[in-house]
Formats: structure tokens, C-alpha cells, sequence
């Protein structure tokens, strides 16, 4: 396949670190046995740190990052997937250790796509991207372990980021009260509005007991860090703690009283490598349930050209929702 086509490609030269666009063919991409005609990615956190010096994402240059992609199967070699199919990617080495969905073409595993659900559009699935997919890893673990929307509130930490917004706005489309927590309060209005009852500032103090009075049933944390020990102190008896982010840091520390005498449970959420099974039925609920009724209204849908530009506002954080990036031709 001789066609070209443009793609934001990162390099690392002696200590340099620079991303650009740049024209490829198919076979300037990292091996794959699908071809895939992008039409919408997203940007995510990951993202802008693998445009970043010393960022301990990228393993390898040059490469395509992007973590998300939704298209269309131009060829394929996998028995799964035909020309024409449409298909979400997200995570395993997507646009990290594999070329990934900044590309207008890109050529991935078959192993590691889904068909796009019938209730579903592409950039839809984009809105929801790795973010909204780590909400929904999330909020099913929760419901593994016996949580239920009718035994209290569940605290959402981090609330005004990509998984905790898409969290925010999936628990209230399946009926739990929602306390979002943010240091930002110029957004506590809109979080409301996209479905939290309550929201209460940023945790940022750690109390000298080993208990607190409890507060919620459970909790999403895509923040992590020290104050991640506060969040297990007032969280009620036989409650669930699901983890899936270090915004704060990689480390806490705790005592065993909110396992062994409240009966808490403390489960890691991991979007990159969830099994093929489960995420497959994960994507067919957040074209069900799990689908936001206002998932428009946190998109800010960008041109390809415009990649760099919302790299960086998303590095400063400074807005609520989620960024697609169209990359359909500009033709």
C-alpha cells in the first residue's frame, strides 16, 4: 500500500525531544495484520506526557502517539475483521510501544480492536476514549464487589478529569448519588450539572486517626497519592475503593484498619491490558447503560492540524470534558 497520508510522529534525538507532522506510508507504521482509515482520536493525559522529555512512557522512536483511535477496516488479515468494519482501540502498546491514532492511517494487532456497538458512533466512542473506558473498569469492579446505587453515595476524586468527569456523568445515567470531589471551584456548578449531588473540595489533609466517620459506600480514584489513605478512613463498612490514576502520586500509606475492621476493599483499575471478553461487554454497556445522556456536552472536537495546540491546553488542565481529534480528511 503506497499511499500517503499525515501523522503526528514524535523523535528523540540526543537529548531532544520534538513531535511534528509528517507524511507516511502503511509501511512506515509498526506491524499490524489491520489496517484502520482513523477518523477520530482523543487526547488524554498519557498523551501529552509521551510528547514530553523523560516521560517513561515512550519505549521506542519515532512513533505515532495517541492511546485512542475509532475507524474504518481498510484491510485486514485478521479473521475477525473485514473491509468496512468500524472499530475502537484503546490501550495494550496503542501509542506507546506501537505506532497509535495521531495517523490518519494506522495498522494495528486485530487482537486488540472491538467492533464499534450499533448505539454507538465513532466519535462517540472517542468522547468516551480511555478515559470513559477506565470509568466503566471502574464502576463495573464496584459492581462486582456488591456495590449498589441504593446503599449510599460514591465519591468521585479528581472529578473535573477526563475519568472522573466520564465517571461523574456514568453513575448518575445508572442511579447513584454522586459527592465529586475537585480543588476547582470555578467548575463545581457544572459538575452538578452533568450529575453530581454534591460537591466537596479536593482532599488534601490526612487526619492522625486510623478511622474517620464514613461518608460513601464507595469510591472512583484516578488520583492516587498519599490522601488516597483518607479516602479508605471514610469509606463505610463492607465498602470498595477502585484506583486507576497517580495525578497525586504512586504512593500511600495506610494502616490494615479499614481492611480488617470495616471489611474494605481496594481494587486497581487497568484500562491498558482488561481482557478482550470483558472489555467487549464493557463497550456494548457504554453504548447502553453506561452512556451518558449529556456525553455531547463535554466534547471539544479539534481538526488534526489543530493537535498540537490542544496537546498543550490539555496539559494546563484548564477546562472540563473530554477532546476528540478529527482526523478525517481536510480535503
Amino acid at each position: 500500500m503506497t499511499e500517503t497520508f499525515k501523522a503526528f510522529r514524535v523523535n528523540h534525538d540526543a537529548d531532544t525531544l520534538s513531535g511534528d507532522f509528517t507524511t507516511l506510508t502503511v509501511d512506515d507504521l509498526s506491524e499490524g495484520d489491520v489496517t484502520i482509515r482513523v477518523h477520530y482520536s482523543s487526547i488524554n493525559y498519557k498523551d501529552v506526557l509521551a510528547t514530553k522529555s523523560n516521560n517513561k512512557i515512550i519505549r521506542n522512536y519515532p512513533i505515532v502517539p495517541g492511546i485512542d483511535l475509532a475507524g474504518v477496516v481498510m484491510a485486514s488479515d485478521h479473521p475477525s475483521f473485514k473491509e468496512g468494519d468500524k472499530v475502537i482501540a484503546t490501550g495494550y502498546d496503542l501509542g506507546v510501544n506501537h505506532d497509535g491514532g495521531f495517523s490518519e492511517v494506522a495498522r494495528v494487532k486485530g487482537d486488540w480492536l472491538v467492533h464499534l456497538p450499533e448505539d454507538l458512533t465513532l466519535e462517540e466512542a472517542m468522547i468516551i476514549g480511555t478515559a470513559g473506558f477506565t470509568a466503566a473498569i471502574s464502576i463495573q469492579l464496584l459492581e462486582d464487589n456488591k456495590i449498589t446505587s441504593t446503599n449510599g453515595p460514591v465519591l468521585v476524586r479528581g472529578a473535573t478529569g477526563g475519568v472522573g468527569v466520564m465517571s461523574v456523568m456514568m453513575l448518575n445515567a445508572i442511579g447513584y448519588k454522586v459527592i465529586a470531589s475537585s480543588g476547582q471551584t470555578e467548575h463545581y456548578e457544572q459538575l452538578k450539572a452533568l450529575g453530581a449531588r454534591t460537591v466537596i473540595p479536593r482532599i488534601d489533609e490526612i487526619t492522625d486517626k486510623a478511622l474517620a466517620s464514613t461518608e460513601w459506600q464507595a469510591a472512583i480514584d484516578p488520583v492516587g497519592g498519599e490522601t488516597l489513605t483518607e479516602v479508605l478512613k471514610r469509606t463505610q463498612r463492607h465498602g470498595a475503593v477502585a484506583v486507576s490514576g497517580n495525578l497525586s502520586g504512586a504512593q500511600f500509606t495506610s494502616t490494615v484498619y479499614p481492611f480488617i475492621l470495616r471489611g474494605i476493599r481496594l481494587l486497581g483499575a487497568d484500562s491498558v491490558a482488561f481482557p478482550m471478553q470483558r472489555r467487549q461487554h464493557l463497550w456494548r454497556r457504554l453504548s447502553k447503560d453506561l452512556k451518558p445522556e449529556k456525553l455531547h456536552d463535554i466534547k471539544t472536537v479539534v481538526p488534526f492540524n489543530e493537535l498540537k495546540t490542544y496537546l498543550e491546553r490539555a496539559e494546563k488542565h484548564d477546562f472540563i470534558g473530554r477532546i476528540v481529534v478529527d482526523l478525517r480528511s481536510e480535503s
